[in-house]
């Protein structure tokens, strides 16, 4: 596969992860208390949906660094591991949550309440703000030693690590989802997530728009130069 193809494939994926994520968000603050189980159910079908995409976004972004520069392909698979082992810190909670409203008879807001929701605020809070950093400061590495995107990239992927790395202290904060600063605040977990989705967003469509100037440069250098009679 052609590079042009791959950043053409990358972007489109991330585009669509990114864009059901941002869909996704808004429906954890639709109601003040515990939410209808259709609420919790359609919320959490479209995050592992929005998960499938990331992971061909991620995998495509290790595949583009890899024909970049095939030295690169150690900090590629960082990339890429911080990216998948991400996607898991989501489907196990969006799965407790779904199973909590399945399972239990009355309306519950998951976040906090039901048989599992202790054990998703490590996963939806610290192991995932670390992650996240992981994946942006290598990416932003990337972008910086070989240039295969804009500069605004690297150094907004590095802002947004030191934001995530920012709330990992709130696991001693307690365990209020109303709070904006605890380990399953509405800042450490919901408003991440929407900065992360919106980023990511921006970052796909550059990385697709990016495919055509590949395209471009890749068909002018097979264009044959005409020599003199």
């Amino acid at each position: 596969m052609s590079e042009a193809m791959v950043r053409r494939n990358a972007g489109m994926f991330g585009v669509i992860a990114s864009a059901l994520i941002v869909v996704q968000v808004p429906l954890y603050f639709l109601y003040s208390g515990a939410p209808p189980d259709w609420n919790i159910l359609t919320r959490s079908l479209i995050g592992i949906v929005g998960c499938i995409f990331y992971l061909l976004f991620f995998t495509g972004l290790r595949q583009l660094i890899h024909q970049v520069d095939v030295g690169s392909d150690w900090i590629a698979g960082v990339i890429q591991t911080a990216g998948l082992f991400w996607i898991v810190m989501v489907f196990v909670p969006q799965s407790m949550e779904a199973g909590a409203a399945i399972s239990v008879d009355h309306d519950i807001d998951t976040t906090k309440e039901g048989p599992f929701a202790a054990a998703q605020y490590l996963m939806q809070g610290l192991i995932s703000r670390l992650l996240m950093g992981l994946f942006l400061i290598a990416l932003g590495i990337v972008v910086y030693r070989l240039r295969l995107l804009p500069k605004w990239v690297g150094w907004s992927a590095f802002v947004l690590a030191a934001i995530n790395l920012a709330f990992v202290p709130a696991i001693y904060f307690g365990d209020n989802p109303s709070n904006f600063y605890a380990v399953q605040g509405w800042g450490t977990t919901a408003s991440m997530g929407m900065l992360w989705s919106l980023w990511t967003l921006a970052v796909s469509i550059s990385v697709w728009r990016s495919s055509r100037r590949t395209a471009a440069a890749a068909s002018h250098r097979r264009t044959p130069v005409p020599t003199a009679a």
